[in-house]
């Protein structure tokens, strides 16, 4: 077992974007479009969404509004569904930046349903300058999941920043860390040296195996009373991907706890 296994054997759903509710096509699905440009995902207006009585209830609700609506469809058949103004203020309107800064920083980090119903989807995805909003889209599902288990408090995170020294030159990176150290969360960071000092009370894991080099991963489980809560917040998730070329990452998230736990116990016996 790998990284590069769990990976593999994620499959490719029949998945895609409709957008209904516009009177025409406007930015925001053009904006749409193009971050899922070169994805399995297909961003299509023409979609046939089926009458309201045939969805779940809060995808009728949020159709309801009226107002420009992006729904998940999976073979066909509707799983979420976002107000695009969500996907907009959530992805489409924002940057990197304000994650390194720490402008947007832990307990302000929202996964509109249509994003966060692309979980076990395997996605590849690139970096700056070779696209603006692919990889923005993997550190808002990581920061999430730093969200998940600094809201519950407890628990284990495993987290991969490929050099170390990123917990330090990254303001917003080291925001989110110290958060996390102040509750009882166990902490657990890996990555390549790089000579980095972590002035943080977290256990470090430190190599040099291409899994240190090129591994990105953010894994949450938590403990076994917090599992239970019916709580979102507090369930298992997990990114697993891998920088396959410069600036480009393979890989995917996923909520299931079989997976999580999985992913979680490789990560704890061989890195």
């Amino acid at each position: 077992m790998t990284l590069r296994s769990f990976i593999e054997d994620i499959g490719s759903p029949d998945r895609t974007i409709a957008v209904v509710n516009e009177d025409a096509a406007g930015p925001l699905e053009a904006m749409l479009t193009d971050a899922f440009d070169g994805q399995s995902i297909n961003v299509d207006p023409d979609a046939t969404v089926p009458s309201e009585r045939q969805l779940a209830p809060e995808i009728a609700t949020t159709l309801e509004t009226g107002t420009d609506t992006a729904v998940l469809l999976e073979n066909g058949t509707p799983v979420a569904a976002s107000p695009l103004p969500e996907l907009y203020d959530a992805l489409l309107a924002i940057n990197s930046d304000l994650f390194v800064t720490g402008a947007r920083g832990i307990g302000e980090i929202d996964l509109p349903d249509v994003l966060s119903g692309l979980a076990e989807t395997r996605l590849r995805l690139r970096g700056y300058p070779l696209a603006h909003k692919e990889k923005l889209l993997l550190i808002i599902v990581s920061r999430y999941i730093e969200q998940r288990a600094w809201a519950a408090g407890a628990g284990t995170l495993r987290s991969a920043f490929q050099h170390l020294s990123r917990l330090d030159d990254e303001i917003g990176t080291h925001d989110v860390y110290a958060r996390l150290e102040a509750t009882a969360v166990d902490i657990h960071v890996y990555g390549v040296d790089s000579a980095a000092t972590v002035d943080l009370d977290v256990t470090v894991h430190t190599g040099t195996a291409a899994e240190y080099r090129d591994g990105w991963f953010v894994v949450y489980n938590p403990d076994e009373h917090v599992a239970r809560s019916d709580a979102s917040a507090l369930e298992p998730a997990a990114l697993v991907c891998l920088e396959v070329e410069p600036r480009v990452w393979d890989g995917f998230w996923t909520y299931d706890p079989d997976r999580v736990a999985a992913i979680d116990d490789y990560i704890a016996r061989e890195l």
